[in-house]
């Protein structure tokens, strides 16, 4: 169903599989009153909520924790979240992202620059949980293909009204 013409669009629910850490987190709570299976896991990487189906993960961090105790510290893990992870997030949490916190994410991004490493700065967890449904739904098997056709039909559609193609078209008859 469609949004358009009043029509309500059917919920989207996903599997979740997070870390056993994040059991009694917000975002879980968050996650399951919104009728998503959450599944967690102690093979996981700590602090990892991963949607399997869309092939997307996402390593949460406060800012504040990762000043206190260091990059270092968690430098190793994030590598190894990114060597499994082929499409990694890094979920960095701070009710302000100030200089100190703007500085964090710019040294992560150098350190792992030309990884599969994206840094997203969020503030909550509303906007945490709806960041990642959002990836995830995109991402996900039938919206991707979906959004992959409409790609498709756009570029068709500019290129059939372009007026280069137009006038290489004009160009092909002249020569016939």
């Amino acid at each position: 169903m469609s949004e358009c013409g009043g029509q309500e669009q059917s919920r989207w629910t996903t599997t979740v599989i997070m870390s056993t850490v994040l059991q009694n987190h917000e975002i879980s709570t968050v996650l399951r009153r919104q009728q998503h299976r959450v599944r967690y896991s102690d093979s996981v990487e700590i602090g990892s909520v991963i949607f399997s189906l869309s092939g997307v993960a996402f390593m949460l961090l406060d800012a504040q924790e990762l000043l206190i105790a260091g990059e270092e510290q968690y430098s190793k893990r994030l590598q190894k979240f990114i060597n499994i992870h082929r499409n990694s997030f890094l979920v960095l949490s701070a009710a302000l992202h100030g200089p100190e916190e703007w500085n964090v994410m710019f040294r992560i991004q150098r350190r792992f620059f030309g990884s599969n490493l994206r840094i997203i700065p969020v503030h909550n967890t509303a906007e945490t949980v709806k960041l990642m449904l959002t990836i995830a739904k995109i991402t996900s098997k039938p919206k991707a293909d979906d959004i992959c056709y409409k790609m498709v039909m756009i570029k068709a559609q500019i290129i059939e009204n372009s007026p280069v193609w137009k006038m290489l078209q004009e160009y092909q008859r002249q020569c016939n």
